[in-house]
């Protein structure tokens, strides 16, 4: 059914958001007197650039009322907002009590709920949403015949086949439901999504439930003046998709398990637990005998199947563990094929491995203190007999996820021989502060510190000069940026060739897992 005035004005008031309409003079409840009530509007957006005659306008955030001149002169037909503008345009506003609420709700209406012709998957925690979302996609596809759709932070598939890259790790709530319809519309019957801390700080996914949740892990991140203000506020958030979910599968080792579990009961939601066996759970990871990389996983106290994965570690592991407690929840069986589909997911920036002559190169998104902690366990598992000289090359976004800084440093400056600081994303922060402010929790005298402002000098210097047959192995982690082609500035997207590329190129020699292409499959 289309979305009109009317409609608009009757869900608001459903939802308790309506606080009145203002169209000049004319303050009501209803339509004002010159508007058509059933004229249904033609598209929606918070974007004024893109308001013209028929549009919805979302004015969110920090919105400001001169935007309004940048709309065309014709529209838009009306405005959603928490204030009056109507000095500034000629349109009625809808005011509200939350305008992000409001336009999730008013988006699901105008696409016609395309959430309820799929089944829908939300995976959030602090690591692991992504290679888990990959993991679950492609047994997924291969089960369905392809007809399985992704939003991840790494890029988005809505149709089975083409990936685009996503530019949020959820969407706008705008945004999101548009790209159900798509799915929905591409005959896609399943939709895997990464959850943010932030989708449900800011309402992004206000008044959606999920078939499946998945609730990963969690530990101190994105907590800055902008995202977080403390801890407790991270895990609130992340812990909401526990009541938006039907039913949900949590690492039974992940901090904040037992209030996890207060939260599935208090909402009537059923949980099935994973994990590595240091804790009871539903479904279980073990390392397969041998020296191998090959790993058991099944239901405890039932058969465990044999896993090979491409990705590296003993995390990637867990996360395949979760993917499969999530397709089995979901009442799909893993048959081989879709085992064999997920052990063939290489993710670009993920675990990425280079290796030439003693030289071995990882390039990863590890970006806070678990993510660079669990890295650093795996090369200890992978190399610690051999004695490897260890080079981390990071740096720290700037303007956010302040408590990254120090949590990168005190994870490796103890188990690292060289530390790089080098370039990673300014917003509202120099990379120089970044890096020095970083410098100053060094308080290892004999770790090599450094800083080296441009990051393909770094991970030159890092790598440096090919060593001699028998020469002690270096192994490098290049982390933070992942497969980004870019650097976050205030002013937009600088150009940037990428770590994988980087090192690449200095080596001679293609990434050892991913091929030439670099590109994320499965």
């Amino acid at each position: 059914m289309a979305l009109t005035m009317a409609s608009t004005l009757e869900l608001l008031r459903k939802h308790h958001q309506l606080r009145e309409v203002i169209q000049g003079d004319q303050w009501t409840l209803n339509t004002p007197k010159e508007t058509q009530s059933s004229k249904p509007f033609t598209d929606i957006t918070y974007d004024t650039r893109q308001a013209g005659p028929g549009s919805l306008l979302f004015c969110k955030g920090r919105f400001l009322p001169e935007y309004l001149d940048a709309c065309d002169p014709e529209g838009p037909q009306a405005y959603v907002a928490q204030q009056d503008l109507s000095a500034h345009t000629k349109a009625p506003g809808i005011i509200v009590n939350d305008v992000r609420k409001s336009m999730s709700l008013l988006a699901a209406a105008f696409y016609g709920h395309p959430q309820e012709q799929l089944t829908l998957v939300g995976i959030t925690g602090t690591k692991g949403k992504t290679t888990t979302a990959y993991f679950l996609h492609a047994m997924l596809s291969r089960i369905s015949g392809g007809h399985a759709a992704l939003l991840s932070s790494v890029d988005n598939c809505l149709d089975g086949r083409h990936y685009q890259e996503s530019q949020l790790t959820t969407p706008e709530s705008l945004d999101l439901f548009r790209m159900m319809r798509q799915a929905a519309d591409a005959g896609m019957r399943y939709l895997v999504m990464e959850v943010s801390s932030q989708a449900y700080k800011v309402d992004r996914v206000y008044g959606l439930t999920f078939d499946l949740g998945a609730f990963l892990n969690i530990s101190p991140d994105h907590i800055s003046p902008i995202e977080h203000p403390s801890f407790e506020d991270y895990f609130y958030c992340k812990r909401r998709i526990t009541y938006n979910s039907r039913q949900l599968v949590l690492g039974a080792d992940a901090r904040g398990a037992d209030l996890i579990r207060q939260d599935a009961r208090a909402a009537n939601v059923p949980v099935t637990t994973f994990g590595d066996g240091t804790r009871q759970a539903d479904f279980l990871v073990r390392k397969a005998p041998g020296q191998g990389d090959d790993y058991l996983i099944g239901p405890s106290g039932g058969a465990m199947r044999p896993v090979s994965l491409s990705m590296d570690g003993d995390f990637n592991a867990l996360n395949a563990a979760a993917a499969l407690a999530m397709l089995t929840r979901l009442g799909l069986e893993p048959d081989a094929a879709a085992v064999r589909a997920m052990e063939s997911v290489r993710i670009a920036g993920r675990m990425e491995r280079f290796k030439a002559d003693n030289r071995v190169v990882y390039v990863d998104y590890a970006h806070n203190k678990a993510s660079v902690t669990a890295l650093l366990d795996f090369v200890d598992e992978r190399y610690g007999e051999r004695k490897p000289l260890i080079t981390l090359v990071s740096g720290s976004a700037g303007g956010k996820a302040i408590d990254r800084r120090e949590g990168i440093v005190s994870a490796a400056q103890n188990r690292v021989d060289r530390l790089i600081l080098t370039a990673d994303d300014e917003e509202g922060e120099s990379a120089d502060q970044v890096d020095r402010q970083m410098l100053g929790f060094v308080t290892n005298p004999s770790l090599d510190a450094s800083i080296v402002p441009d990051r393909a000098q770094a991970i030159q210097q890092a790598l440096g000069d090919p060593g001699l047959p028998g020469e002690r192995l270096r192994v490098t982690l290049v982390i933070g940026k992942g497969e980004e082609r870019w650097f976050k500035t205030d002013s937009g997207h600088v150009p940037y060739e990428g770590d994988d590329h980087v090192v690449a190129r200095l080596l001679g020699t293609e990434s050892y897992d991913l091929g030439a292409t670099g590109a994320a499959q499965g």
